[in-house]
Parts: structure tokens; C-alpha cells; sequence
């Protein structure tokens, strides 16, 4: 990857305008960013200072050096309920120095991921196991704040012991702390209703974290962000990942990392389709993992693409990726500036703007479309949602992984064997086609048409049409042509090599038509050719299908004529044979 290959147009001609529509979108994206950095940070089990410090740096890197022009990293829903269950199984070690560990080892294996232009393997995961995983999520976020709702003992393990846990206190709940908290969420449905433009949560927030500090909250029994850890003022303090705990964290990281991934990529796409804008998915690994490196070595804790963020940039029509940037910078503000107001936020209106958030995160319209879909398009939801539920959530993400590529390996056709004839007009036709004609192949030369890429994902296709070659007793010569494969690797190079093995010690050859160049070089370098026999390998040609004809004489050469009826069609080669350019 070259940095001249890096997407630069929404920089060109950057004007004084645009400078003034960039700072306006981030001044909203800031009021959105810091309630829901402390909410995030209280999901992921971390200092709430965190979830600031996660959306200031970072942003900044993360706008400068990902290709969409939209997408602002910082903390978000999904990547911080990893980090918290991953923080619970790891119990014994200082949340804090996980958290810094974790952002590095993900922003380390993001950037490997786009610096090796592994972008596409974010398609290989089906939506149905985001919507089984977001889904999930929501849920669990919805029964972690129940403690916080009501001020009672919050409880350990699976959904449903947590539940257990909050009944058996829900007798002791604090009645003023439910008031607040119901109030938060319904006043934000509201205000998002009536004002669909207005920053609904930073508002409310504001609110009662101005209420808290003037009615003394605290003295009335109210839990307040400085209850948890008191939020400091100043520049995001320089951190060091542990190095020590790299190899206890990887599959952790791993999770995380391909889930901010998945995440990150869904919003880019999703705002790109609107703004109708290019993207270049490896730069958006790349710079989500630069945001997520800046995240450990200034205090912060895994980040991805927050949707909600992302959307403010789109919809206040910023004109170009230094919006993120002036977003992060304005964030360092807020923390030089009005820390000490964020430490009055309560507990509780934190708790009620995440059931609003628990409850946007499940999707009942798209829940309802995959539902109505191909059985493993359900299997995928309901096991992935279930497994978020009774797993830790990184064994959650993997299961998921797993399901989709099962799934894809189910469906996809690596390669494609089509056994060949001539049909009555003479003319070359798929056999499987054409099974109700008479005298369409020849008993002795079997022709087999291979289509797709030579890869040892492939071999299994390959191997069991030769092997239904090798079973008829008929058959003298396999002819294979390859004209329409792509690449080749060493393992295709040695079923190759067996097979003409196989075939000569029973007198029997192997012919190769239509070789690629590259694929003839593999082929050499392995000795495949030598194997075959150089006089039964037939390189690609200039005209159509002139190297199969050529390959097919050949091997009537090698056929006695008692081997062979006089009237099979492919032994006439002196008036060579129709072949269509269409086949």
C-alpha cells in the first residue's frame, strides 16, 4: 500500500466555507460525544474519563487517516460491552491498563489487516450475524442498567442470573433515582420526536447534570459519575500498554478488533450510499486502527465507527473529513475546560439514556425481514443473539465468524467441472446438458471444462471429477482444460501431479489444454510438466478454443482404433470440430 493511493478529494480546495461548515458539525458531534462517552465507558466497566478521551485523539487520527469523510471514531455501544465482558473475565487486573492494552493490540492488528488490503473480509460476515450480535447487545445493555435504574445490587454472570440478581433487590429500590432515570429516556424519545435535528441526550444531560449540582443530587442519595471515578481536568495523560499481558489478551483484541471492523465498515458504507462517495475499505482499516493505537497511548479504550457520531457529520452537511478532526480537538477542550462539570452527571439519567440506546439497537423491522428469510439466515440471528446472552462476548463474536464462513463455504462454488460432448450439429456442449442425446461423448477420451480458481480450497471438486474418470473402465485419456481458471497453488499442482501418477500406471494419460502462462510456470517450477509429460501439455492460444482442438488430435493419436468406435464424434479431426465461441 502507497500513501499516494490515499483518498484526499474532500481536502481540494478546502475553503474558509467549508472550514465553518466542518466546525459547526463538530460542535454538535462534541455536545453528542461526551454523555455518550461516559455512558460507553460505564457499559465497558472503565473510568468514565475513558470514554472522553476515547473520542479525542482518536478522532482525530481516526478522520485524518480513513477514507470516508464522515465516519468519526470514538467509543461506541457495541465495542464497549466487549471490553466490559472481557473486563469481567479478567478479574484481578487493573481495568485501566487493560483497557490501554486492548486499544493498541486492536489498533495494531487493524492496521496490519489494511496495510495488507484484507478489506474484503468484512463481507465474508452475514448481516444476520451483526443483527444477532447488535440485537444481543442491545439486550445485555438494557439488563446491566437495570441496577442503575433502580440503585440496587447489580448482579454476575449470564442475562439470566443478572435478572435473578435484580429481583431479589428490586424491594430496596431508591424511588427518586427510577423517577430520574424514566424521566431521562422518556424526555429524549420525546425531544427526538418533536426535534428530530436537536441533540435530544446532550441536552437532557445537561439538564440534569445541572439540576444535580444545584439541588446537591449527592446529599439526596443519588449516584453520581464521581461516585465512580472522578473525572480529572487536562490534556488525555500519555499511557503505555502492558506488555506483559499481550498473549493473555489476544483473542480478546482478536474480537474486537474484527468486530470495530465490521462496525466501522457497515457505518462507512451505509453514509457512502447516501453521500455517494468512494471508499477505499482498507484505508478505513487503517485508520481505525491509527485511532485505535492514539486510544492506548492516551488513556483511552477500544474504539470504532460510532454510528450516532457519524450520522451527526452527514446530516449537519460537513464538507469534509476534518470535521472528526475538529471534533476530537474540541473534545481536549471539554476536558481542559468543563471537566469538573461532567463529575455532577447522575448515574441514573446515564442509565436512562442507555435503555434508550438498548432499545434503538434492536431492530424489529430488520429482525422481522430475516425471520421471513432462508433457514440459515434465522439460525444465524437466533444463535449468535442467544450466544451473546450465555457466552462471554467474544466467544460470541467468534461464533458468529464461524457461522458465517460456514455458511459461505456451503454456498460458494470454489470450482466447476463440466464434463463435455458434441452434440448433433456438432458443436461442443456441456454433457449435463445435452443428457438425452445419443452418441454425444466418446467412451475413451473423457473432456472435462474447468471453470474458477486453482486454489486448495478447490481441490475437492477437481479431485472427484477426475476420480469419476478414473472409475470407468472406458476411459483412456482425461483431457482438462483449464482456459477459464484463474491462478494456481502448489497444492492444485500436486493433485495434478498424482493423478497423472495414478493415470499412467494404468496405461491410461492426462491432458492439459488451454494452460495459462502463469500457470505453466507453477507447473515447471513443481515438475508438474515433467510428470505429464511436456508433449501432453497445451498452452493457451491466440484463437478459440484452438488449443483444446489441438489437444483433442493428440489424444487420438494415442488411442489404438480398436479402442474406439469409427463413429464417435470426436474421431473425424481432419474437418475440425464446431466449437462456438459462446462456449
Amino acid at each position: 500500500m502507497r500513501l499516494s493511493d490515499f483518498p484526499t478529494q474532500d481536502l481540494k480546495g478546502y475553503s474558509p466555507a467549508d472550514a465553518r461548515r466542518d466546525l459547526i458539525s463538530a460542535l454538535t458531534i462534541t455536545f453528542m460525544a461526551v454523555p455518550q462517552g461516559v455512558a460507553y465507558a460505564l457499559i465497558a466497566g472503565v473510568p468514565p474519563v475513558m470514554g472522553l478521551y476515547a473520542a479525542a485523539i482518536p478522532a482525530i487520527l481516526g478522520s485524518l487517516l480513513r477514507s470516508s469523510r464522515h465516519v468519526v471514531a470514538g467509543p461506541s455501544n457495541a465495542i464497549s460491552l466487549v471490553v466490559g465482558g472481557g473486563l469481567l473475565t479478567l478479574s484481578g487486573l487493573d481495568p485501566f491498563t487493560v483497557a490501554v492494552t486492548l486499544a493498541f493490540m486492536v489498533g495494531v492488528f487493524q492496521m496490519a489487516a489494511g496495510i495488507m488490503r484484507l478489506g474484503s473480509i468484512v463481507d465474508y460476515i452475514s448481516n444476520p450475524v451483526v443483527l444477532g450480535y447488535i440485537t444481543g447487545a442491545g439486550i445485555l445493555i438494557a439488563v446491566g442498567q437495570l441496577p442503575n435504574l433502580t440503585l440496587t445490587a447489580k448482579g454476575e454472570g449470564n442475562v439470566v442470573a443478572k435478572i435473578a440478581t435484580w429481583l431479589e433487590g428490586i424491594g430496596a429500590f431508591h424511588t427518586p433515582t427510577l423517577v430520574l432515570a424514566i424521566s431521562t429516556a422518556v424526555i429524549i424519545v420525546v425531544v427526538t420526536k418533536l426535534k428530530p435535528n436537536w441533540p435530544a441526550a446532550a441536552i437532557v444531560l445537561a439538564l440534569s447534570t445541572a439540576l444535580a449540582w444545584w439541588f446537591d443530587f449527592a446529599g439526596l442519595g443519588f449516584k453520581l459519575v464521581s461516585d465512580l471515578s472522578v473525572v480529572p481536568s487536562g490534556f488525555p495523560p500519555f499511557s503505555m500498554p502492558d506488555w506483559s499481558m499481550i498473549q493473555r489478551l489476544t483473542p480478546l483484541a482478536v474480537a474486537c478488533a474484527v468486530l470495530s471492523l465490521v462496525e466501522s465498515s457497515a457505518v462507512a458504507r451505509s453514509l457512502a450510499a447516501q453521500s455517494g462517495q468512494r471508499l477505499d475499505t482498507s484505508w478505513e482499516f487503517i485508520g481505525q486502527g491509527a485511532a485505535n493505537i492514539a486510544a492506548g497511548f492516551f488513556s483511552g479504550y477500544p474504539t470504532s465507527g460510532s454510528l450516532s457520531r457519524s450520522a451527526i457529520s452527514y446530516d449537519t452537511n460537513s464538507a469534509s473529513r476534518l470535521a472528526g478532526v475538529y471534533s476530537g480537538v474540541l473534545m481536549i477542550v471539554v476536558l481542559v475546560v468543563l471537566a469538573d462539570t461532567v463529575n455532577f452527571t447522575p448515574i441514573a439519567s446515564l442509565a436512562g439514556l442507555l435503555m434508550v440506546v438498548a432499545y434503538n439497537l434492536v431492530d424489529r423491522a430488520q429482525i422481522k425481514i430475516t425471520m421471513q428469510g432462508p433457514w440459515s439466515d434465522r439460525l444465524a440471528f437466533l444463535v449468535t443473539c442467544l450466544a451473546t446472552w450465555f457466552m462471554p462476548l467474544d466467544k460470541a463474536i467468534y461464533l458468529g465468524v464461524g457461522i458465517s464462513l460456514v455458511f459461505f463455504l456451503r454456498q460458494a462454488r470454489f470450482l466447476v467441472v463440466h464434463q463435455l460432448g458434441v452434440d448433433g450439429n456438432r458443436k461442443l456442449r456441456d454433457v449435463d446438458e445435452d443428457k438425452g442425446s445419443e452418441g454425444t461423448t466418446c467412451d475413451a477420451i473423457r473432456i472435462l471444462h474447468v471453470e474458477g480458481r486453482l486454489f486448495f480450497g478447490a481441490i475437492g471438486d477437481l479431485q472427484r471429477a477426475l476420480d469419476d474418470a478414473l472409475d470407468d473402465e472406458c476411459v483412456r485419456i482425461v483431457v482438462l482444460r483449464l482456459k477459464r481458471t484463474q491462478g494456481i497453488d502448489v497444492t492444485v499442482a500436486a493433485l495434478l501431479e498424482s493423478a497423472a501418477q495414478r493415470l499412467h500406471a494404468q496405461g491410461m494419460h492426462l491432458i492439459l489444454a488451454g494452460v495459462r502462462p502463469e500457470a505453466m510456470d507453477l507447473l515447471r517450477k513443481t515438475g508438474v510438466v515433467e510428470t505429464i509429460g511436456e508433449e501432453h501439455v497445451f498452452p493457451t492460444q491466440a484463437k478459440w478454443f484452438q488449443s483444446l482442438k489441438t489437444a483433442i488430435a493428440h489424444a487420438q493419436t494415442l488411442i489404438d482404433e480398436d479402442e474406439i468406435c469409427k463413429d464417435c464424434p470426436l474421431w473425424d479431426v481432419v474437418e475440425p470440430l464446431d466449437f462456438t465461441e459462446d462456449e
